[in-house]
């Protein structure tokens, strides 16, 4: 795991965040929430429950994008959360496709928006659910993991798939 990427990916609610910081944990690696690097003005955007265009999402694809490609030139590993819900966002961020492993946490809408409802303190507004699931492009190429499981369980699933073992040292 000492140098893989792994990016989660999937709809506000899915789990990305709690799993990926569960996964972080098990394999000794650090955690990146792509929440982080939207800018405020996406920020107070989506909390007004509009939803972000291609142009709005260009500069938070960017700033992740450089932040894997520094982990990756210094052989640092990392678990990311991110939506990525396009073909084309995933393809910006993978680069280096045997370093970097996508992972879509999947859902039904109604288990996913129950989730969404049920979570405070978040900035994403649920109404803006359905554009998400309407931008969701399924990838190809991705482990697709089922989020009805507990977190740890999904951990599982994934350590399991992609055959990842703990950093030797937490990075």
């Amino acid at each position: 795991m000492t140098n893989t990427i792994i990016i989660l990916t999937g709809v506000s609610g899915a789990g990305k965040t709690t799993v990926g910081k569960l996964l972080a944990q098990r394999l000794n690696s650090p955690f990146l929430d792509g929440d982080d690097f939207h800018s405020p003005d996406n920020i107070a955007k989506m909390e007004r429950g509009e939803s972000l265009t291609d142009a709005d999402r260009a500069p938070w694809v960017e700033s992740l994008q450089e932040c894997i490609e520094t982990l990756l030139d210094n052989g640092q590993g990392a678990v990311v959360a991110c939506s990525a819900l396009k073909a084309a966002y995933r393809e910006q961020l993978g680069g280096d496709r045997d370093r970097v492993k996508f992972v879509l946490l999947k859902g039904s809408y109604d288990l996913i928006q129950q989730r969404l409802k049920q979570r405070q303190g978040h900035f994403m507004d649920d109404t803006l659910l359905d554009s998400q699931f309407d931008a969701l492009e399924a990838p190809a190429d991705s482990l697709v993991v089922d989020v009805a499981p507990a977190p740890e369980a999904i951990v599982q699933t994934i350590v399991d798939c992609l055959n990842v073992t703990p950093a030797a040292h937490p990075q």
